[in-house]
């Protein structure tokens, strides 16, 4: 290739394509007429610096001169430049990884050395969203035996940043999730940073709930910090309440991530990974693993859940994790709030011991609290329940909150939406059912989790007698539009919550 024929001359155009590599040139530019470049062609794109991997979209207009190139702004800010800086386009070199995907397409087993070149190639950007839902979509199922999702937990720990503590025992806890509210995570962080261990807890944004541990945690503090950041705060306060995304530990995680989002696929394999694989990165030794079960819950049966803890206790094991996994009640939402800043306000009652915090969501803190403080070997078999109920009713866990918060850079209060809706109730009887799914959509639909304040206060529970016209739930939006919307479904859908 001649290079100084490949060259062109960067306009800055303003498209955020979100985390999308993607490249625009006219039609008629010489580069793509001697290339022989079309629409969606993956190309690299490189300055005297470095070079990225792009998805080119062709123009038609005046918008570049034939002689210009423009990025998305995310593509942009990895090559780091300015308006009419010099880039050089080229061919992307065949990525050899891709023939390991279409192995696993055919359901081949693959083995450490193949996911680690899968995962070193989506790292470096390589692939497109195409080639990612791909090889999401052929390891979903039970398409992974447990050797493979140890390689693929193994080589996705490779693939970023490891923290290290220099300590014996450092704890952490994950939820499977499927289960509304539920917000457990920061309750339990600062149960156990008060006692006095080491918790460094790195949180994924919502994948297919109406909420994340760092959307939540997000309405209350600065939840994107560096690795660096990350040790100060844990080292002053013993714990933390981070998003993963930017502490680049199992980077390869948050792009999977993103597409197993507007997939709406969460597969056991990479489900496992994409949790031992942070709990791995962030130095942790000891983790506890909550698996909620419930008809309308991730994990919907007894035997789901036996598979799911074998397997995850055994590829922690050859991570070098100790895993204890607990199984819960997943059969309805747990607390009031659904959605960012209400989880945030269940949390915040929980801490200050509030006459009105959520019962179910303090108990299942409390039992993962113990859970962790025991398999710790710090408190003593039969003592953590006790311990953790006298750090949170103390008020020494929510002081450690706060503390945490402020060593993040803020303590902010939540604030509601401004729109909302009240649903009643159209007649008396027990209540029978709360499907999870349809809730959660429900929120989402208000706005939750883009929109903070979004989501659902849930006033009743499983089992309760309801009375007509008794209010069940509220639906907050942050527009008329969202609230509208969010109706619509409700409207539609009379089996959210089931009375007989």
């Amino acid at each position: 290739m001649d290079t100084h024929s490949n060259i062109l001359k960067y306009k800055h155009l303003g498209i955020y394509t979100q985390n999308e590599n993607v490249v625009y040139m006219r039609e008629d530019c010489h580069v793509c007429i001697s290339e022989g470049f079309e629409a969606l062609t993956r190309i690299r794109i490189s300055n005297a610096n470095t070079s990225i991997v792009a998805s080119l979209n062709v123009l038609n207009s005046d918008i570049l001169l034939p002689n210009e190139i423009g990025l998305s702004d995310a593509a942009a800010k990895k090559l780091n430049v300015s308006p009419n800086d010099t880039l050089y386009v080229s061919h992307l070199e065949p990525i050899e990884s891709l023939s390991h995907v279409r192995a696993k397409i055919y359901n081949k087993k693959l083995d450490y050395k193949a996911y680690n070149n899968i995962i070193t190639d989506i790292v470096e950007g390589d692939y497109s969203n195409i080639h990612l839902s791909a090889f999401i979509t052929a390891c979903a199922g039970d398409r992974m035996d447990i050797d493979e999702i140890s390689d693929l937990t193994k080589a996705m720990i490779a693939s970023g940043k490891q923290l290290n503590w220099n300590k014996d025992i450092v704890v952490d806890k994950h939820c499977i999730g499927g289960l509304p509210g539920n917000r457990t995570t920061p309750l339990v962080v600062a149960i156990v940073a008060a006692y006095g261990l080491t918790m460094p807890k790195t949180s994924s944004r919502a994948i297919t709930s109406p909420a994340g541990t760092a959307d939540t945690m997000e309405v209350l503090t600065n939840v994107t910090l560096s690795s660096e950041e990350i040790k100060t705060v844990v080292e002053k306060e013993g714990g933390c309440f981070v998003w993963g995304g930017t502490a680049q530990l199992s980077p390869a995680d948050d792009v999977l991530i993103k597409i197993e989002k507007a997939l709406d696929i969460d597969s056991e394999g990479q489900l496992i990974a994409s949790v031992l694989s942070k709990k791995a990165a962030a130095g942790s030794t000891h983790v506890v693993i909550d698996i909620p079960v419930g008809e309308t819950a991730k994990v919907r049966s007894t035997e789901m859940a036996e598979k799911l803890k074998n397997h995850m206790e055994t590829v922690g094991t050859a991570v070098g994790l100790n895993v204890k996994v607990v199984v819960t009640d997943g059969t309805q939402p747990v607390g009031r709030g659904i959605g960012p800043t209400l989880e945030a306000i269940d949390i915040l009652k929980v801490l200050k011991n509030e006459e009105d915090a959520p019962k179910d969501l303090t108990e299942r803190a409390l039992l993962l609290a113990t859970e962790l403080l025991e398999l710790s070997g710090k408190v003593e078999k039969g003592k953590g329940q006790e311990t953790a109920h006298k750090i949170l009713k103390s008020g020494k866990a929510y002081e450690k909150f706060v503390a945490i918060c402020k060593a993040q850079g803020q303590f902010s209060k939540p604030v509601l939406a401004p729109y909302k809706i009240e649903i009643k109730a159209e007649k008396s009887g027990v209540l029978q059912r709360i499907d999870n799914r349809k809730i959660a959509k429900l929120a989402k639909l208000s706005g939750a989790p883009q929109s903070k304040s979004a989501g659902i206060l849930l006033n009743v529970h499983l089992g309760e007698q309801i009375e007509e016209n008794q209010l069940l739930y509220t639906i907050y939006a942050e527009s008329k539009g969202e609230l509208n919307y969010a109706l619509e479904y409700e409207n539609n859908h009379n089996d959210i919550i089931t009375i007989n």
